[in-house]
């Protein structure tokens, strides 16, 4: 979202220690805050070692041995990366948040480890700004961003990003006035096959057929500049989490997490999540085991999204799971491992 994530930016880099209990987190991890101060909101776990995450200050950072060590690379200071995806230690692909007009609406493309990245995507367009990555597989990618003219502006690459082309406006339902998405977690997009989701502040957009036609759900959640969906995710093609609240008034007690057990056909509140406040991204971190993070802190469920404890106060933007650990990033560098 153009404006109001700048507002985001300052309204959510907050400063606290870490409150996981000690065994909850592992200790044999660097110190990311050493590094780099930057705030993460996008992050891509290849697997258990192989960790990239997206930030501002133009910042990408790598660790290929499970976060005990870090490469930063910074590639335009100007540049807020809000959405990265990584295939591999070499391969990855990251998306800058801002508006086109001052040149920060681009997507990188690096194949040599982060050593070197190309612009595969850029435009100037009066009102474009992207705000979520995300890809099917090696080939198959899509990237978010505000709408333009009132319709949703995405973005489609079938040759694993090394172009971009826009999915005809026309095919999409039209947008309510004040529509759009935040610019978060990277997870205002969800891909499963041929099913394509993404979501904006109170509604979810749905292709059965890998965009070629689109229908759009109603959500609980209140659409708001402020307010409204700030990431999904989906278990497969029915079940799936969408987390937000509002980012102003982000520790206050209010629904923060909805289910659909039809697609994203229909959704429901289900029973909020603790601490109370803002939640921007959710995983499943094992059977019938959730985390879910925000500036209100860090929850868990262990009963399969019935109910959710608060495991930590302090403020992560996204979480992201391996085949045996969770990880979460945030402002100022803080990065954890959640066992």
């Amino acid at each position: 979202m153009r404006n109001k994530t700048k507002q985001l930016i300052k309204n959510t880099l907050l400063l606290g220690c870490i409150l996981i209990s000690p065994a909850a987190i592992s200790q044999d991890i660097a110190d990311l805050s050493t590094k780099t101060t930057a705030s993460f909101r996008s992050m891509s776990v290849v697997n258990d070692a192989v960790i990239w995450a997206g930030g501002s200050g133009g910042t990408i950072v790598k660790s290929v041995n499970g976060a005990k060590s870090w490469e930063v690379f910074t590639i335009d200071v100007k540049l807020d990366f809000r959405g990265i995806y990584a295939f591999d230690a070499q391969n990855a692909v990251a998306m800058s948040a801002g508006e086109a007009e001052t040149g920060a609406a681009k997507i990188y493309k690096t194949t040599n480890g982060g050593k070197s990245w190309e612009v595969v995507f850029e435009t100037t367009e009066t009102g474009v700004f992207l705000d979520c990555l995300k890809f099917k597989d090696k080939k198959t990618g899509y990237v978010l961003g505000d709408p333009i003219s009132g319709k949703p502006y995405v973005l489609k690459t079938t040759n694993g990003g090394k172009s971009w082309k826009r999915i005809n406006p026309e095919i999409f339902p039209d947008m309510i006035e004040g529509e759009a998405s935040f610019a978060a977690s990277n997870s205002n997009i969800s891909v499963h096959k041929k099913r394509v989701l993404f979501s904006t502040q109170s509604r979810v957009y749905i292709s059965e057929n890998a965009g070629k036609s689109w229908q759009v759900s109603q959500t609980p959640f209140k659409q708001g500049s402020t307010a409204g969906i700030f990431g999904l995710y989906f278990l497969g093609e029915e079940r799936g989490f969408a987390v937000g609240g509002d980012y102003v008034d982000d520790k206050t007690e209010y629904p923060n997490i909805a289910q659909t057990f039809d697609g994203g056909n229909t959704w429901n509140f289900t029973e909020t999540a603790k601490p109370f406040g803002l939640k921007e991204s959710v995983w499943q971190s094992g059977k019938n085991e959730f985390f879910i993070v925000g500036t209100s802190g860090v929850s868990k469920s262990t009963d399969d999204g019935k109910m959710w404890q608060s495991v930590s106060n302090d403020p992560y933007h996204v979480v992201q799971c391996g085949e045996a650990k969770c990880y979460a990033i945030g402002g100022k560098g803080r990065f954890v491992v959640l066992n």
